[in-house]
């Protein structure tokens, strides 16, 4: 049984548009093209270090014709990879961290249904561990995944100032 959700989405309203669009996002996360993998930014709360995101999965999306044939299924290592986008993202535009945010690992990953194109990966994330050594920031986000009211993914992506 998956966990609970990090916060309520009943209370946010996801057909708004999005506080952070994705021309918002290139200026500050730097991948591009097909490694592009958020779209916007619906919500955050900086105080408790909540960040709603999203990613809509389209069927042009540079895995769709190879995984899986007939039937197209985002890649976990896609969807972790939207994970560490909303944390950099995060991290660098609301908590103002200069520099590169590089990924630096994953844990407790847990994936619990498929994503298909045409739909919405919302990303829900939460920062549990934040430190700052001298010039140095180790970042650690807790991030779920849902699509369509279910989880799909949960993971703990960590980060670091390269």
């Amino acid at each position: 049984m998956p966990p609970p959700l990090l916060f309520d989405l009943s209370t946010i309203d996801l057909t708004a548009e999005p506080v952070f669009d994705r021309q918002a996002i290139e200026q500050v996360n730097p991948q591009r093209y097909e490694m592009q993998q958020l779209d916007g930014i619906l919500w955050y709360d900086k105080p408790k270090s909540l960040i709603l995101g999203y990613k809509d999965v389209t069927d042009r999306e540079f895995w769709v014709r190879g995984h899986i044939p007939d039937r197209p299924l985002m890649p976990g290592v896609i969807m972790i990879e939207a994970a560490a986008q909303l944390s950099s993202f995060f991290l660098k535009k609301v908590f103002k961290e200069p520099g590169f945010i590089g990924f630096a690992g994953i844990g407790g990953a847990k994936f619990r249904s498929t994503i298909e194109p045409g739909q919405r990966l919302y990303l829900l994330g939460q920062i549990i561990n934040y430190k700052k050594r001298g010039r140095h920031t180790h970042v650690e986000t807790q991030v779920q995944g849902v699509v369509n009211g279910t989880m799909v993914f949960e993971a703990t992506v960590a980060g670091m100032q390269i």
